[in-house]
């Protein structure tokens, strides 16, 4: 596996390699739009809540290889940018309660917040790309993810308990 992480950073250009890079984030992006106006639709749980920053923790064993590796300044950065992004996100994310059960309440601030993260995702590559080596940027934009998606879940998720044990709401 690390001789193809290696291959991947020394054959495949860094253009090339940011672009991509974009697009899946744009598809992400994407699918993000469409499960949240999905969600809407259907009760929320703490465990829906909860699960999705579990899962993306996963994403942390990009460092076990060393193109991935952040410097620890960066780290910190890329974590303060995360946290700053995720008060918007948290701004936005309201529940409602509904015949017993609790609603995520469908925003339309959510997709222009989507978009515009993406934009600013975008143009940080683009003028990061020409000082810091892509597989680190990676990294560091994993971080930066990593760092907004928790905080906005825990808010979720203290929102969600405050509503619930003030309504009576199932579970």
């Amino acid at each position: 596996m690390n001789e193809f992480v290696n291959w991947v950073f020394t054959e495949i250009p860094a253009p090339v390699l940011i672009v991509g890079s974009t697009v899946i984030f744009a598809m992400a992006g994407l699918g993000a739009v469409i499960m949240r106006s999905r969600a809407s639709k259907q009760p929320a749980s703490a465990k829906k809540i909860i699960l999705p920053p579990i899962m993306m923790s996963t994403g942390a064993l990009m460092f076990l290889f060393e193109p991935f590796r952040v410097a620890w300044p960066h780290v910190f950065e890329a974590l303060a940018v995360g946290l700053l992004f995720s008060t918007l996100l948290i701004r936005t994310s309201k529940f409602e309660e509904n015949g017993g059960e609790i609603y995520l309440k469908p925003s339309k601030a959510f997709i222009f917040i989507l978009a515009g993260l993406l934009v600013l995702r975008v143009a940080g590559k683009l003028i990061l790309s020409s000082t810091i080596d892509v597989g680190e940027l990676a990294g560091m934009f994993f971080l930066l993810a990593f760092g907004m998606i928790v905080p906005w879940r825990i808010a979720m998720y203290v929102k969600f308990k405050k509503l619930q044990s003030r309504t009576g709401a199932a579970a």
